[in-house]
């Protein structure tokens, strides 16, 4: 009987808005149901059909800005005039059980958990086209002309730090693109240092 392992991996799932991270993940925690999704808190208003504590935990600037003074975030960022941000408690408690955890955030929160976590996943998710990308936030309906431009000049930036990311991966096909993601997973599970408790006392 394999051992449970000793600690959690940290996957860093990032990608431009309207790349289809959401809908990556729904399909990867379906065939995975041991990986931990981490909930993001965020000051932006929840969109239609998202619901509080499941896609985000929406809150206050106030109390979200309450929260970084007490240093309860392993990183935060500013997105699009909103903030979102991780809880540290959570991160630590599901690592030290052996659970991997899965971060879904945006470039800039991303560079701030390769600093304090070295040894996570980093995982970049790109859309077949910057055409397609285009099509793909038009057709949300929630976002106006402006609103969709500046997400496109935030994706070309975002782009600029692919370099930094350890896969990359394509999302054409939903399935496939959470195909690749698990095959990494396993790969990254395989790792010697991973594995060293299952040879103890040889």
């Amino acid at each position: 009987m394999i051992r449970k392992k000793q600690r959690g991996q940290l996957i860093v799932l990032s990608g431009p808005s309207g790349v289809g991270k959401s809908t990556v993940i729904s399909e990867l925690l379906s065939e995975r149901s041991d990986i931990y999704f981490s909930v993001s808190f965020t000051t932006r208003k929840p969109r239609v059909g998202e619901e509080d504590g499941v896609n985000y935990c929406f809150v206050s600037k106030e109390t979200f800005e309450g929260m970084i003074g007490r240093g309860e975030f392993l990183e935060y960022a500013q997105y699009v005039d909103n903030y979102y941000g991780t809880s540290l408690r959570v991160i630590e408690e599901k690592l030290a059980a052996g659970i991997d955890v899965l971060l879904d955030i945006e470039v800039q929160g991303a560079a701030k958990v390769r600093d304090k976590c070295p040894d996570a996943v980093f995982i970049f998710i790109i859309p077949p086209s910057f055409e397609e990308l285009s099509r793909r936030l038009h057709s949300r309906n929630t976002d106006d002309e402006s609103v969709i431009e500046g997400r496109l000049r935030k994706a070309r930036e975002e782009y600029k730090e692919i370099s930094h990311y350890d896969y990359l991966v394509v999302n054409d096909k939903v399935s496939d693109a959470a195909a690749e993601i698990m095959s990494i997973l396993v790969a990254e599970g395989c790792r010697t240092k991973y594995r060293m408790n299952l040879v103890e006392g040889v």
